[in-house]
C-alpha cells in the first residue's frame, strides 16, 4: 500500500456557500421555494452564466463541450496530472426544489477553492488538477432522456442523436442551446475521478440521526415512452360500447403497474410520472395517451422480469380497452455499484469530521452514474427534510449543506495529497 501523507487541514466558509446558494437561486426560483429552471431555459442560460462568471472571477477557465456540459478547471499541478471533477447540475424539474443539483455544484465550487486557499497557506503544490461540472438536462423533464450530457460525454450516447432530441413543443436540444448560447466547442477529456455531492432525496439519514452517506450502488431503470392509441369520438352521443378510449388503456396499465410492486417487496419501484392525452379536450373521448414509464430495480433479474410484466400488462390493457399501442422509445440503465475507494475515501473524511458514513442505494439517477463506466465515481449524500425532493419544499439545512461540503473538501484535499494512490490505497474501482 502506498504511503499516505498527511494532508493539511482545510475549511470551508459557510457564509460564502450559503451566498453562492441565494444567488443562483435567483434564476427561476418562486417565493414559495420552488424553483422552475429547465434545462437549457432562459432561466437555465442566467444560471450558467452566473456560474461562468463566478468560474472567471475565482480563477478557473470556463469551458462548454458540444452538448452544453459547462466546466471550470483548477489547474494545480500541471498537464499531464490527474483531474478530479466534482460537480452536479444546475437544471430542475418543473416546480421543483432548490437542491437537487444545484448543492452538487455550489459545493464543488467551494470545496475546490477552499482546497486551493489552505494548499496556498501551507505553501503546498497539488498531486491533481481539479474541475467543477454542471451537467446539461440531467433532470430529463424538458428533453428525454434523462442524463443527456453526461451520457454524450461518456460516449454513451451519441452527440448527433443527442442534439436532435426535442422538447414539447419541437425545439431541439441543439437549438435550444443556441439560444442560451451554451453551443460549446471544447474538448473535456475524461477525469480520473469524479464525485458528486446531492441530497438524499430519501429519509433514511434524517429518521436515523446521520447526517452523511455514501451512495454503494444504483438501482437500474427501464424507461417505456409507450402511446396507446384509441380513436376520436364525441363523449356525449358515441355509444359506450362502440367507444375506443386510449386514456381507458393507460388507466388499466397505471393501476397495474401500482400492483405488480407488491410481489417484490421494497425491490422494485414502477411509476407514470407523465401522461400527454390527444386531443386533450372535456367532450372528446381520447384518441391518444402517452404515457412515460418507469421501472427501477437493484436487481438485473427483477427489472427484466418487470419488463416482461409490464410487456404482457400492456397488451391486456389494449385488449381490456379495445385499443392499440405503440412503444416509442426504449431507454435502459443498467444496476451497479459505485467506486469502493471512493467511498472508502468518504468513511476516511467523514470519520475526520465526526460522523459515520451511512451506505445508501440511490433508486434515482445521478450523472456520476454516466461517469462510473469511465472513471470512479461516488454520490455523497446530506439529509433532506421529509426525504422530500423534486418539490418546493425540499430542504436541506445551511449547517447539512456545510457539513457535507466540508467531508468533500476533506476528501479533496487527501487527493491533493497523495494522488490517485489515495483512491488505490482505499480499494480502487470495482
Amino acid at each position: 500500500m502506498p504511503e499516505t501523507k498527511t494532508p493539511p487541514p482545510v475549511r470551508i466558509d459557510p457564509a460564502r456557500l450559503q451566498a453562492m446558494m441565494e444567488g443562483v437561486c435567483v434564476f427561476g426560483g418562486g417565493s414559495d421555494g420552488a424553483l422552475t429552471r429547465l434545462t437549457l431555459s432562459r432561466e437555465d442560460g442566467q444560471a450558467r452564466d452566473w456560474l461562468a462568471a463566478w468560474f472567471s472571477a475565482h480563477g478557473l477557465t470556463p469551458k462548454v463541450d458540444a452538448i452544453g456540459n459547462q466546466f471550470g478547471d483548477l489547474e494545480l499541478a500541471g498537464p499531464g496530472a490527474p483531474t478530479v471533477m466534482v460537480g452536479s447540475h444546475l437544471d430542475s424539474q418543473p416546480n421543483g426544489g432548490r437542491f437537487d443539483g444545484t448543492l452538487g455544484v455550489l459545493a464543488a465550487c467551494e470545496a475546490i477553492l477552499s482546497v486551493r486557499e489552505a494548499l496556498d497557506a501551507a505553501g503546498l503544490a497539488s498531486a491533481c488538477n481539479f474541475a467543477v461540472a454542471n451537467w446539461t438536462n440531467e433532470e430529463g423533464a424538458r428533453f428525454q432522456p434523462s442524463l443527456l450530457g453526461s451520457s454524450v460525454f461518456t460516449g454513451a450516447a451519441e452527440l448527433d442523436w443527442a442534439l436532435a432530441r426535442r422538447d414539447g413543443d419541437g425545439i431541439t436540444v441543439a437549438e435550444a442551446l443556441s439560444r442560451i448560447g451554451y453551443a460549446g466547442t471544447d474538448a473535456v477529456p475524461v477525469p480520473d475521478a469524479f464525485i458528486e455531492l446531492h441530497i438524499e432525496g430519501g429519509p433514511i439519514l434524517e429518521r436515523e440521526g446521520l447526517r452523511f452517506g455514501a451512495f454503494t450502488r444504483y438501482w437500474g431503470a427501464t424507461k417505456y415512452r409507450l402511446a396507446f392509441l384509441g380513436r376520436q369520438a364525441h363523449t356525449g352521443p358515441t355509444p359506450m360500447a362502440e367507444r375506443r378510449d386510449a386514456l381507458l388503456g393507460a388507466a388499466y396499465l397505471i393501476a397495474d403497474l401500482k400492483a405488480m410492486v407488491a410481489d417484490y417487496g421494497l425491490d422494485l419501484h414502477t411509476s407514470v410520472g407523465r401522461l400527454e392525452v390527444r386531443p386533450n379536450s372535456p367532450n372528446t373521448v381520447p384518441s391518444e395517451a402517452v404515457l412515460f414509464i418507469e421501472l427501477r430495480s437493484g436487481s438485473p433479474a427483477i427489472l427484466e422480469e418487470a419488463e416482461l410484466r409490464l410487456k404482457a400488462a400492456i397488451e391486456l390493457a389494449c385488449a381490456r380497452a379495445e385499443v392499440g399501442h405503440e412503444v416509442r422509445s426504449i431507454d435502459r440503465r443498467a444496476a451497479g455499484p459505485m467506486a469502493p475507494g471512493l467511498v472508502r475515501l468518504a468513511e476516511r473524511a467523514g470519520a475526520a469530521n465526526g460522523t459515520t458514513t451511512r451506505h445508501l442505494d440511490t433508486i434515482g439517477g445521478h450523472d456520476a452514474v454516466s461517469l462510473s463506466a469511465v472513471c470512479p465515481a461516488v454520490v455523497l449524500a446530506v439529509p433532506c427534510r421529509g426525504g422530500v425532493m423534486h418539490h418546493p419544499t425540499e430542504f436541506t439545512s445551511p449547517e447539512d449543506q456545510a457539513f457535507g461540503t466540508q467531508v468533500l473538501a476533506d476528501m479533496l484535499m487527501i487527493l491533493a495529497t497523495d494522488g490517485m494512490a489515495a483512491i488505490e490505497s482505499e480499494g480502487g474501482r470495482s
